[in-house]
């Protein structure tokens, strides 16, 4: 046979396999069916409580009833006789709510109730029936209600169209679904396991190469079944078929064949596409389906990760957590990752990180003793540098993604790799390469894993999350029906069913000299994140801070004044900031009703910290007066510095009386600008609010490249070719307006004696009002900008062209910072177009440099500009506001403030004091005396990062410092209590036997730390 006729013969085969399975036999899989009866109830606003549904007013109802306006909630009785002569065979009830196939997760869905009100299992378009029978009394009855979300498809197709439905305040309110069916039938497990034969061997035959024996044996296998198969009586002839494809299905793979550990797995997005309260209802259904497939399948392994996910099933659905907790003593449903959720890693701080794995793993320990090895952020924006130490001081080994697979310019070297951080520790890691988080199993998906593992020769394991995830649903059985074929196939990879411990384990061992890759695992993707939606990241960072406070004051009111502290206020508050972290959240790309929802959240748990705060300083104040034995001056005020470093005559972490504010800011007019001076510094504004020029006086030396204006608010379009709240594209760059034009520039006093321009200008549809400020003695320029955002497609920049030839820019990130070319070598560089920043930024020369600090800003983009003479400067740029229209239409429209700081001649030291310093305003309370500090250190590139009580509520004072600078310290700390017993303890609090004892001196400990390294202290009291 030839070439040509080989190929015809072939296609030929696939065509008939394609055809014949979706026309003939998987209809056969249930030949015979009767309806049911269906009657509804429509439940008025948000979901409510089971007992509610099961007891409502329920009228008749039909099949092809229109239901369901956007994120409502109508619960479905069904009922049904099983005919007499189905007696002995299995029956199912088949329930399509008016299902898309090609979007499970992402449109409506059910939770299947027994009339006593009994969880079943979730209902979605891959996963729609429920066993009624094995085998069925013949004349039983069957009854069941289903509690059905009308979610909409906000994705649409074709995907990212600006659409109302991400808000149920502005959703239309027209039904979007209709019932297609709801019946009894009869299931025929013969035709379902040939369904599953056929389809793997024809999936395997796809991928093998097309001059492969194995191939053709598997072409000439697929043709005599077909051959054997009665299309007019399926179900008659299935067996037959089956001992066909038997021999086929029974050759085993070759020994040297790619091994896959499959692990069970639903990736939940803790709100996307949906909110809060759905993905609460999402995870329910997926556990009960999960739950009650591991009866039928006692092999599958199901990994499920975020705690908060499983707090949620267990207050909101006990029985199903009930469920949980079975399995997962039988080492079946396995709880990974140990963080509170899926979080993004880019822009939380450092201690909102470590108490993401405080949380999470306190729980999975708690609730399922188990100290979970491995880290599992399969779908987060590109992994901070900082994570491999904070990794390993949870109490973890390992490390999971997916995402980089995603990456556009630069396919990443590695499947499994050394993860090394900035401070030198190093994670085992690995990347499925599959290149998914979501698999069905298919040959398709197991072929790529097997052709794209870029470890070959070296490794042999691979890991695949397996089911459906996003929106939830987790494995079906179907799934499980190829893993059972796949074990150990000719010409696909080994797949088993495992733990991922029980992978990482085994490709750890076997891959002892893994390659190192060292910093940050950015994504080429998805830079937009560090900026969409404005209000959440303001709420989140302004959040991390005051808790800090919070934690610091009443830690200091506890040991000082004997004042109760709040454990589960503060637990409860920071479970929320936490929640907020998670990877669709904080990065700005959920649906409007999330952060309509999160801007609420953040305003109330700031005013609850504002309480907490209030309440410690005042108890503080009121003893600190006390302590100086007369009656305190009414007039007189105490500073309250919860920064890391003293200032205003405030040491560090205390407080103490007001200090007068220093020589007044002289201000001039030269022309039509303004000359602000305070001795270390004069700025000049010119007529258009411009910063024209900023002169450090003791080095004699221009921040500003020379013809160049700083704080020059710029606009680009914004129009990314996908994806638009998640991407930023290089070419937004090609088309830039600069908005100099000014409405009004004046002067205006500032706060503590400081001076300030104000500036007014208006551009499109938008406006904005900017201050430049310059207070008694700062070394810094203070600056304000106020805009009311009212644009679509735009992206706004605060840029400062500054006068040093920078290598690098330093980017603060979680306890320390990286460094990240400023030049465009290579395509790995020229790919960091637009990265994120915590709290600082800062540019240098070997011997001078400038700081950007910021009070709430994440994006920043840094490049090099020819000077007029030829030699180059480096363009600083802050990122303050997007619009992009899905999946938020008006995403950032309003009032929004940025606060930042050009900060010139800064040394790390001072980028790091200065970003704590705008980020940790002073507070004065009425009082007198001074308030000592709990922890002081000697070290100025020492910092401490939190003060707290301890998690098990024993009193223990705990400390969590780090080395900001990047070189190794040694220091002394000072503990302003009677400190007993002090020991270094991992995040979690507990004894860590890695890390040197801290040497023991009269109320201080001494350290000696590496760079960029972590240390917690726990201190207990005496007396």
């Amino acid at each position: 046979m030839g070439e040509v006729d080989m190929h015809d013969d072939r296609t030929q085969v696939e065509d008939r396999v394609t055809r014949v399975l979706e026309e003939r036999i998987r209809p056969a899989v249930h030949p015979e069916r009767v309806p049911m009866e269906v009657a509804r109830w429509d439940a008025p606003g948000e979901p409510v409580p089971v007992a509610e549904g099961l007891a409502a007013p329920y009228r008749p109802a039909e099949v092809g009833e229109a239901w369901g306006p956007p994120w409502g909630t109508t619960w479905f009785r069904i009922r049904g006789e099983v005919p007499e002569q189905w007696a002995g065979r299995t029956v199912e009830a088949l329930v399509d709510l008016g299902f898309d196939e090609r979007m499970p997760g992402f449109q409506c869905e059910g939770l299947a109730y027994t009339a006593g009100g009994a969880v079943v299992k979730g209902l979605s378009p891959r996963n729609r029936w429920l066993r009624a029978g094995a085998p069925a009394a013949g004349g039983q009855r069957v009854e069941y209600f289903v509690e059905a979300a009308a979610n909409p498809v906000v994705l649409g197709v074709p995907p990212f169209r600006p659409t109302e439905l991400g808000d149920v305040a502005t959703a239309p309110k027209r039904p979007l679904y209709e019932v297609r069916g709801v019946d009894l039938a009869v299931f025929d497990p013969a035709v379902w396991e040939l369904v599953h034969d056929i389809e793997v061997l024809d999936q395997l035959m796809r991928e093998l190469p097309v001059d492969s024996a194995r191939r053709w044996q598997a072409v000439r296998a697929l043709e005599r079944a077909l051959d054997a198969i009665d299309l007019q009586d399926v179900n008659g002839t299935a067996g037959r078929a089956r001992e066909v494809l038997a021999p086929a299905l029974a050759a085993p793979a070759e020994a040297s064949a790619h091994r896959v550990s499959a692990v069970g797995h639903a990736h939940i997005d803790s709100a996307w596409l949906w909110p809060l309260r759905e993905t609460v209802r999402k995870v329910a259904r997926t556990a009960a389906n999960v739950t009650a497939l591991m009866d039928d399948h006692p092999g599958l392994v199901f990994a499920m990760s975020q705690a908060q996910q499983l707090e949620w099933i267990k207050e909101h659905r006990p029985e199903v957590y009930a469920r949980v907790k079975e399995k997962a003593a039988e080492g079946r449903f396995v709880p990974v990752g140990g963080m509170w959720v899926e979080a993004d890693t880019n822009m939380p701080g450092g201690e909102a990180m470590a108490r993401q794995f405080v949380f999470g793993k306190r729980f999975f320990a708690e609730e399922f003793g188990v100290d979970t090895p491995e880290v599992w952020l399969p779908d987060s924006f590109g992994y901070s540098a900082a994570l491999p130490q904070i990794v390993r001081l949870a109490g973890a080994r390992w490390f999971l993604t997916q995402k980089i697979s995603w990456n556009r310019t630069n396919p990443f070297p590695h499947h499994s790799f050394q993860w090394e951080g900035i401070d030198g520790t190093r994670v085992f890691t690995h990347f499925p390469p599959a290149d998914t988080y979501n698999s069905e199993l298919a040959g398709r998906e197991l072929a790529h894993a097997a052709r794209n593992f870029r470890d070959k020769g070296a490794a042999t394991r691979s890991l695949v999350p397996f089911g459906w995830g996003d929106g939830g649903g987790g494995p079906t059985r179907e799934m499980l029906g190829r893993a059972d074929r796949l074990a150990d196939l000719e010409g696909s990879p080994k797949v088993r069913l495992e733990r991922p411990a029980e992978f990482f384990a085994a490709a750890e061992q076997e891959y002892p000299q893994a390659p190192v890759w060292a910093g940050e695992l950015y994504l080429e993707l998805h830079r937009g994140t560090y900026t969409s939606q404005a209000r959440t990241k303001q709420g989140n960072r302004r959040s991390e801070h005051l808790l800090r406070e919070a934690e610091l004051w009443a830690a200091t009111a506890a040991v000082r004044t004997g004042a109760a502290y709040p454990y589960d206020r503060l637990e409860r508050i920071w479970k929320q900031v936490l929640l907020h972290q998670f990877h669709d959240i904080l990065p700005g790309t959920s649906i409007a009703w999330v952060h309509r929802e999160a801007a609420e959240t953040y305003a109330g748990l700031a005013a609850e910290l504002e309480e907490v705060i209030g309440g410690a300083q005042q108890a503080l104040a009121a003893a600190a007066g006390n302590a100086g034995r007369a009656a305190p001056d009414t007039g007189s005020h105490l500073v309250f510095n919860a920064a890391p470093h003293a200032r205003g005559g405030a040491p560090a972490l205390g407080a103490a009386p007001a200090a007068e504010p220093g020589p007044a800011v002289r201000h001039t007019r030269d022309g039509g600008a303004h000359v602000l001076d305070n001795g270390v510094l004069r700025v000049v504004v010119d007529a258009d609010g411009l910063l024209a020029s900023v002169r450090d006086l003791a080095a004699d030396r221009e921040a500003l490249a020379p013809g160049e204006r700083g704080n020059l608010l710029q606009i680009h379009p914004d129009f990314p070719n996908m994806w638009d709240a998640w991407d930023v594209d290089s070419f937004y760059r090609n088309t830039v307006r600069d908005l100099t034009g000014a409405e009004e520039v004046a002067v205006e006093e500032a706060e503590g004696g400081g001076v300030a321009v104000r500036v007014r200008r208006r551009f499109g549809d938008s406006s904005a009002v900017q201050w430049t400020v310059l207070r008694p003695g700062a070394a810094r320029v203070d600056l304000v900008t106020e805009v009311d955002w009212r644009e679509a497609e735009k992206f706004l920049k605060a840029a400062f062209p500054l006068d040093v030839r920078a290598e690098d820019a330093a980017s603060e990130i979680q306890f320390g910072h990286v460094r990240r070319p400023v030049h465009t070598n290579t395509s790995w560089d020229a790919a960091r177009f637009e990265t994120c920043a915590h709290r600082w930024i800062r540019v240098a020369e070997p011997d001078y440099g400038h700081a950007l600090v910021n009070d709430s800003t994440y994006g920043h983009d840094v490049s090099r500009r020819v000077r007029p003479d030829g030699g180059t400067t480096t363009a600083v740029r802050l990122s303050l506001l997007r619009a992009p229209r899905f999946p938020d239409p008006r995403t950032d429209h309003g009032v929004h403030r940025f606060g930042y700081a050009l900060v010139p001649g800064a040394e790390t030291a001072d980028a790091v004091r200065e970003g704590y310093r705008i980020n940790l305003p002073e507070r004065r309370v009425p009082g007198s005396g001074s308030v000592p500090p709990l922890v002081e250190t000697d070290h100025p590139g020492v910092v401490v990062e939190a003060v707290k009580l301890a998690e098990d509520r024993s009193g223990d004072v705990v400390v969590r410092l780090y080395e900001a600078r990047g070189t190794r310290a040694r220091v002394r700390v000072g503990f302003g209590f009677p400190a007993g017993e002090a020991a270094r303890v991992d995040l979690l609090e507990r004894p860590l036997d890695s890390a040197p004892d801290p040497v023991a001196e009269q109320g201080a400990v001494r350290l000696e730390l590496r760079p960029f390294e972590i240390a917690t202290l726990r201190v207990s009291r005496r007396g």
